[in-house]
């Protein structure tokens, strides 16, 4: 789950932040007026484990080139 947090709330908390994401393994979006700007993660020494949500996952294509439904491409109207 994340939490969201502006700028200069970040600022002024951010070692108590830092520690609820080292506790929890949750993460922080930072903002700034509003707008999503930065997010901190847990620290992952595996990159392999990011990359094993995306296994099986990968579609495959024959024709990469050939349009999935040509119908449905506005440039070919």
């Amino acid at each position: 789950m994340s939490q969201t947090v502006s700028k200069s709330r970040f600022k002024a908390h951010a070692l108590e932040l830092f520690r609820e994401v080292e506790r929890t393994g949750g993460e922080i979006i930072i903002t700034d007026r509003g707008r999503p700007v930065l997010k901190v993660v847990p620290f992952t020494a595996d990159p392999a484990r990011l990359l094993s949500e995306l296994r099986e996952s990968v579609v495959r294509y024959d024709d990469p080139e050939e349009p999935v439904a040509p119908d449905a491409w506005e440039a070919l109207e």
